[in-house]
Parts: C-alpha cells; sequence; structure tokens
C-alpha cells in the first residue's frame, strides 16, 4: 500500500531494490509553503540513518551556504528526486525516478514554492526533461511546466561536488545567492538584515 499524507511519503513499494536497500523513507523537511524548495536526488547513508535530507557533510556544506547567501535552513524546504537510499550509493536508475515522480510534482504543488533549486545533474536534467551541463548552467533559471504547472528552477551543483572539487564552491555559492536575491525581488524584501 502507498499513499501521501500531506507532503509525506508514508508507504511506498514501487521499486525492489529500493525498499530492499533503506530503512526508511526519507521525506523532505522545512515549511510547507517555503519559497525556496531544494531538489537532491536521493537520500545518502546518512540521510538514511536520520530520516532527513542533506545531513552530514554534503548538508553541512549546504547549511553554510545558504547561511552566506543571508538564508537560513529552517526557511526553505529539502528533498529529493527518489525518497529512498539507492543501494550503495548508486544514482537512482530511470525507472526508480519515474516511480517517484508524481511524489515530487505533488510536494512542488502544494509548496508552490518561487524557485525550484536541483543540487547536481540528477535532479536538473530530471526536472527540465534534458541532459544539462551543471557547472556551465548553475545559477541559471528556466521556466518550465511541472505537472502541468509554470515553475522556475534554478540549476546548481551539487554541495558534495565542492567538497571533492574545491573550486566549485564559488558556483555554488553564486547560485544560492542568486537563488536568495530572486525570492527576495519576488518579496520586496531583503533577509540579509534578519543575520
Amino acid at each position: 500500500m502507498e499513499q501521501m499524507d500531506g507532503l509525506d511519503v508514508v508507504g511506498c513499494e514501487r521499486c525492489d531494490d529500493l525498499c530492499g536497500s533503506r530503512s526508511r523513507i526519507v521525506n523532505g523537511v522545512g515549511p510547507a509553503d517555503a519559497d525556496l524548495l531544494f531538489v537532491g536526488e536521493a537520500p545518502g547513508a546518512n540521510e538514511d540513518e536520520q530520516g532527513e535530507p542533506f545531513v552530514g557533510r554534503s548538508g553541512d556544506v549546504l547549511d553554510e551556504a545558504l547561511r552566506e547567501a543571508g538564508l537560513d535552513r529552517g526557511d526553505v524546504r529539502i528533498t529529493n528526486c527518489v525518497r529512498c537510499r539507492p543501494p550503495d550509493n548508486r544514482d537512482p536508475r530511470k525507472g526508480e525516478l519515474t516511480n517517484c515522480r508524481n511524489y515530487l510534482e505533488t510536494e512542488i504543488d502544494r509548496v508552490d514554492p518561487e524557485v525550484v533549486v536541483t543540487l547536481g545533474k540528477v535532479p536538473a536534467e530530471h526536472l527540465l526533461e534534458r541532459d544539462v551541463a551543471v557547472t556551465g548552467e548553475a545559477g541559471d533559471v528556466f521556466d518550465v511546466a511541472i505537472a502541468g504547472q509554470p515553475r522556475r528552477v534554478l540549476v546548481s551543483v551539487h554541495p558534495a561536488a565542492t567538497l571533492y572539487d574545491p573550486s566549485q564552491g564559488e558556483t555554488f555559492e553564486a547560485a544560492l545567492t542568486t537563488a536568495a536575491e530572486f525570492t527576495d525581488a519576488q518579496s520586496g524584501q531583503s533577509r540579509l538584515g534578519e543575520f
């Protein structure tokens, strides 16, 4: 049996490999009406253990970049394309992304963010439905239809990319700054004074 309770998936058995490798379903966290919705690819070991997306080293990088952009993790929503940990932290397969797509689309629809920020190649290609040169397109905003609704999608490198290639840090921080400025322009106020 599978179902959603609000924004949370409370039961799903669609993917044998993922059901076999997960210890829990990792749902999104953050406000249900956030201006920014960050989308990663799938939970890793830390996320599967703690039941929250983007914890551990990647989460620390994301948290720091959010602070640098004048944002707080508690003010944004963070989720993944796939809600269960793939075996050996491999990328989610096309069928797994497809199986989980309606959960992601439902979450995006209900949160109704000003901007969806993709963290890495997998979510960028999944939501834009095309090949994406993430480093070259980081910080760019695209207007696309998701579940039939117009959405703004901002491409960003994955926080982990900055751990393996420190030169990506500036690219990552610039993309988050763009996201923050974009939502500030929509609300007519600056969040930088809050810190």
